[in-house]
């Protein structure tokens, strides 16, 4: 039975969306024991096909690490507790990525020689098959040897998850490799002498998401504006197409015939079918939802730990980082 921490209070949305989620979830998934951490009276339909532990306290989206130490009967923390005490064999979160980042290493330590844990996400790309990327936010400045061994994580994850031999990349602002910034360049030098990834060197922004990738490497806070330009380049393609269809009666019928490609390909851009993040690098299966989840995301969120724990993935992490 895989067991399932899932903190109930943590999203923009509340906890009916995660009670949607996780009612759905267990019609599809019997084989998972889920954990579900809130506020009782809020958790009550649940109590048929989940353990519901009462939280009445909730971590804010902006607490940080002197909040995480000192709050510590939150639905977040008494979740992650529940993987710490070996209750569970992995946490849900929509909610603080500093929290829960801090809260989880905390509590949970780093895998044995992981030098830093790294936030990873899949995005999806024009050839449907997606793209992951790391760092994305958890860290501000990175060394190129903690970029190598994002780059090892990352595989492990595609190989465990997409099933299929990935192609790592380097985030950087040419192909060259000579271009970068001088810990990309560095991590490049190194990269090309490990023999168990496929490196394939260095890869620009525009190409990220054009399938060309399975692994994209980034020092942190590069990799957290390249996340934030394409969310910010998805919304404002979103509403260019609304207000081009509804500029007047002409427009509105021309949208009555392209209906279902634009349907087709808000399916294939839309990020809620990947669920969330995973914390790489901690002694854990930690997944981060979207702060505004809804609950076919959240369900998703849910399944990537279910699917992450399946695979064994911490210790295949684990072998990764220590290999070499």
């Amino acid at each position: 039975m895989i067991k399932i921490a899932i903190d109930a209070m943590g999203s923009d949305a509340g906890s009916a969306m995660v009670v949607e989620a996780v009612k759905k979830f267990k019609e599809d998934y019997k084989d998972a024991d889920l954990y579900v951490v809130g506020k009782e009276e809020e958790l009550k339909e649940l109590s048929s096909v989940a353990t519901i532990i009462n939280a009445d306290e909730v971590m804010g989206m902006e607490d940080g690490a002197l909040e995480v130490l000192r709050r510590k009967n939150t639905s977040m923390m008494k979740a992650i507790d529940l993987v710490a005490n070996h209750t569970c064999d992995g946490v849900v979160s929509a909610g603080g990525t500093g929290a829960f980042l801090t809260g989880a290493t905390i509590k949970l330590k780093m895998i044995p020689g992981a030098f830093r844990a790294a936030m990873m996400s899949p995005f999806p790309t024009e050839d449907n098959k997606g793209v992951i990327m790391l760092d994305i936010g958890a860290n501000n400045e990175n060394t190129p040897e903690q970029l190598v061994q994002f780059a090892k994580m990352g595989a492990v994850f595609v190989r465990a998850i997409y099933k299929r031999e990935p192609k790592v990349y380097l985030l950087s602002n040419g192909a060259e490799e000579k271009k970068g910034s001088p810990v990309v360049k560095e991590a490049h030098k190194l990269l090309k002498e490990e023999k168990d990834i496929n490196f394939c060197g260095n890869i620009e922004g525009r190409y990220v998401l054009t399938g060309q990738a399975d692994v994209v490497v980034a020092e942190g806070y590069a990799g957290n504006v390249m996340l934030k330009t394409i969310e910010g380049v998805a919304s404002m393609f979103k509403k260019m197409i609304k207000d081009a269809f509804t500029k007047n009666a002409l427009t509105k019928v021309g949208y009555l015939f392209a209906k279902s490609g634009f349907d087709d390909l808000s399916t294939l851009m839309d990020y809620r079918k990947y669920g969330g993040g995973m914390l790489l690098g901690i002694n854990g299966v930690v997944i981060k939802g979207h702060g505004n989840s809804n609950a076919w995301a959240f369900y998703n969120a849910i399944r990537l730990a279910y699917e992450l724990i399946q695979a064994d993935v911490i210790k295949k992490l684990g072998e990764a980082v220590n290999n070499g």
